[in-house]
């Protein structure tokens, strides 16, 4: 295992819970907040009271404002920040890296305005030589934060990179698989947050349980059909990063997406919803970004379709239902 410190970039609630596992399981670590007053608050209190009040930091954990001294003799750097904020993550980082370090990410969906996964945004902004990586997969920060037991995916190009990623933040609460695949495990991260929305809003209407399995069931079939297409593995979607993200975030109520699909359904606006829950909801630009790519891929995704045109269009959920069950039959696995 590397012993030189991991940066990470972001200190909300999932930043901040991978900043405590890293240095929990023994690399010493820097968490950089641009916000001053959070910054002290954290360094007071250690703890992040704002995002995740009930996990105290360790004493290898260290909060920094000043970027440059948070990067400063790190090889690595982790990016924690919603998707809209990934390009200005990096462009952020750019001045202060050098040629020996490494980029990752726990972001999760496609540009909205370009349709680019993390990587190729990254490829953008920091170059193509760079090694680069992703985490992701069923993980929910109080959990991690609590310190219970969790396993995710890191996936990169560089089998050294995912490994040495894998080893530091692996303990005996919390297992990283690693994987080559990039691409299929950035898009498990995109769609699965529209296909929750869907599955919640079925929820709070009282669709039933047949139905939230349906949508979960045919909607790993879309998000294969559109990862495949981008150049992803298929057995990629059958692990953590694809049914173990999707089934979580579908099925729990620490789902921000989740949690804003219930409130949909009971007829709350979106943007209340969204202002309730005070955190960024993936799910509702990931699911214009989605249409964008799979149109221009031609790929069918009936039930992220329908979350689209419900949360863009004003599609009511029982027409959306009705014209999901009317659609021409066909073969499952077709």
């Amino acid at each position: 295992m590397t012993s030189s410190p991991i940066c990470i970039i972001g200190a909300g609630s999932w930043g901040t819970a991978l900043a405590i596992q890293f240095s929990r399981a023994g690399r010493p670590t820097r968490l950089w907040c641009r916000d001053e007053t959070q910054v002290v608050s954290m360094q007071q209190e250690r703890r992040n009271a704002r995002y995740l009040p009930d996990a105290n930091f360790p004493e290898a954990l260290h909060i920094e404002s000043s970027l440059a001294t948070a990067m400063s003799g790190c090889r690595d750097v982790l990016i924690s920040v919603p998707s809209h904020g990934f390009r200005n993550a990096l462009t952020s980082i750019k001045p202060h890296m050098r040629s020996d370090m490494r980029v990752a990410w726990a972001t999760k969906g496609f540009e909205s305005v370009s349709g680019k996964l993390p990587h190729e945004v990254a490829s953008d902004v920091l170059g193509t030589t760079l090694h680069k990586a992703v985490l992701s997969g069923p993980t929910f920060a109080r959990e991690v934060g609590a310190g219970l037991p969790t396993a995710l995916t890191v996936a990169a190009s560089n089998t050294d990179f995912a490994t040495d990623l894998a080893t530091s933040i692996s303990s005996d609460h919390f297992r990283a698989y690693t994987s080559t695949d990039l691409i299929g495990v950035e898009v498990g991260g995109a769609v699965k947050n529209v296909l929750a929305i869907g599955a919640a809003i079925s929820d709070g209407l009282g669709f039933g349980a047949n139905t939230r399995i349906a949508l979960i069931t045919r909607g790993l079939a879309e998000m294969v059909r559109l990862g495949v297409a981008l150049g992803a593995q298929k057995d990629t979607f059958i692990g953590l990063a694809g049914l173990g993200d999707l089934v979580l975030t579908c099925t729990d109520n620490q789902s921000r997406n989740r949690r804003f699909g219930l409130a949909f359904a009971s007829g709350v606006p979106a943007a209340q919803a969204q202002q309730d829950i005070g955190q960024v909801v993936e799910g509702v630009d990931a699911a214009k970004a989605v249409m964008q790519v799979a149109a221009r891929r031609h790929v069918d995704m009936p039930i992220c379709t329908q979350v689209y045109r419900m949360l863009h269009e004003g599609l009511s959920p029982q027409t959306a239902l009705r014209e999901l069950m009317s659609r021409s039959l066909k073969a499952e696995t077709a």
